[in-house]
């Protein structure tokens, strides 16, 4: 029974985090936006379901990523009554890395949805 316990205790949690990243995260809000837009595109092009992995799999990775940054930017802010010259330079860093994965996110896309995409203006609609 404490077990469960633990188990309600850690979803508890976990929700309770994500419902600050969603009110107070404008990249993330962004973010779980564009993934709801290409969840939509999936079932509109009814594309391959080794695409929707892979279109999943970014997804996601983008979102965890957003999530590291965060959870990074806190702890920097922390740290800033001792400023250290690379506190700014760690956020940079982070930022970058959403920067890539999403950058990595939209070629994908582009990739998976360009034929469909192409296949639908060349029919007209």
């Amino acid at each position: 029974m404490d077990n469960i316990k633990k188990l309600f205790k850690s979803f508890h949690h976990a929700f309770r985090g994500l419902k600050y990243v969603l009110k107070n995260e404008q990249n993330f809000q962004l973010e779980i936006l564009i993934g709801i837009f290409v969840i939509i595109l999936m079932f509109i092009f009814d594309i391959r379901d080794w695409q929707k992995v892979a279109l999943f799999l970014v997804i996601f990775s983008v979102l965890v990523i957003e999530l590291i940054n965060t959870i990074m930017e806190r702890v920097v802010d922390i740290l800033k009554p001792r400023v250290h010259p690379y506190a700014q330079l760690i956020k940079d860093i982070m930022a970058t890395t959403v920067l890539l994965a999403s950058v990595g996110a939209i070629v994908i896309g582009i990739i998976i949805f360009y034929p469909y995409i192409k296949q639908m203006l060349l029919q007209g609609f």
